[in-house]
């Protein structure tokens, strides 16, 4: 079955982005690159030490991946056509992660139980990324 992983482009501050998403999620980088690592040429004036790629496992099947854009290409911009949604396994697990991505973020829609029976709530992190964080008691 195909997987979805979802890929963030910043502008010069992916590496702070996913070490923050690192301490809200836990685990550790599966990759790290940087544009001086190129074996091929030379990086962009100023992108040496800028993040090519990076990759944080999130759960079992997941993987939040990006990268910074290099400054000879068209800057990231930001928007409210998106989320990342995030289901946990836990309404403990949905409240840590939300907690951790609140922090110098802006709340959309509190966590709470929903009329559709859902823990549920959007987030708007510091980085401007939207988040859904959803726990669904099946018991």
């Amino acid at each position: 079955m195909a997987q979805l992983h979802p890929y963030l482009n910043f502008n010069g501050n992916a590496e702070e982005a996913f070490t923050f998403y690192k301490a809200v999620f836990g685990g550790e980088f599966s990759n790290l690159q940087r544009f001086g690592e190129v074996p091929a040429g030379t990086p962009s004036p100023g992108s040496a030490d800028k993040i090519l790629h990076v990759a944080l496992p999130v759960g079992k099947n997941s993987t939040l991946m990006g990268s910074d854009i290099p400054e000879n290409y068209e800057r990231a911009t930001f928007g409210t056509n998106y989320f990342i949604s995030i289901s946990t396994d836990t309404k403990e697990e949905a409240d840590k992660i939300f907690n951790g991505l609140k922090e110098g973020g802006i709340i959309k829609m509190p966590l709470e139980t929903t009329f559709w029976g859902a823990y549920f709530g959007m987030v708007t992190d510091k980085f401007n990324i939207n988040w859904m964080i959803s726990f669904e008691n099946h018991n």
